[in-house]
């Protein structure tokens, strides 16, 4: 499962950390009512290993951002190693590969795996209406 691009390779995926809870069943019914107001958030971190390779850490939460006392709670950490090739040295171009690039070649494989877990988790009419432009993001964070 490697692909190659100039700038990157992935060398391996894997789910880090996956959890899911709804306490009870009130909970469970009352998130069904609302869990259309759920909204997604991602947060990316990364660390330098060795080699010119990268571990990139993919948060996924699906969360409730209103103040209710009844929530669930639905979260995958996907960590990604990367090999950056050996002539990306500007620190902007290796942002962007990390945040941007590398994001969207994994995105549809942690979608799926985020709605397989609130389909398995009992909310069964979950689906994500946009994807998440990364491009986009990554433009409105550093222009």
């Amino acid at each position: 499962m490697t692909t190659m691009t100039e700038k990157f390779k992935i060398l391996g995926r894997y789910i880090k950390d996956l959890s899911t809870e709804t306490p009870d069943i009130e909970t469970y019914l009352f998130v069904k009512e609302r869990i259309a107001k759920y909204q997604l958030s991602i947060d990316i971190n990364s660390k330098a290993l060795k080699n010119k390779m990268i571990e990139v850490n993919t948060t996924f939460k699906f969360e409730d951002k209103q103040e209710n006392q009844k929530k669930s709670h639905f979260e995958i950490v996907n960590s990604t190693i990367v090999k950056i090739n050996e002539e990306i040295t500007d620190k902007k171009e290796l942002e962007k590969i990390i945040l941007c690039d590398v994001q969207i070649e994994i995105y549809p494989e942690i979608e799926k795996t985020l709605l397989n877990l609130l389909h398995n988790s009992g909310f069964p009419r979950i689906k994500f209406e946009k994807k998440v432009d990364f491009e986009n993001l990554y433009k409105k964070k550093f222009n």
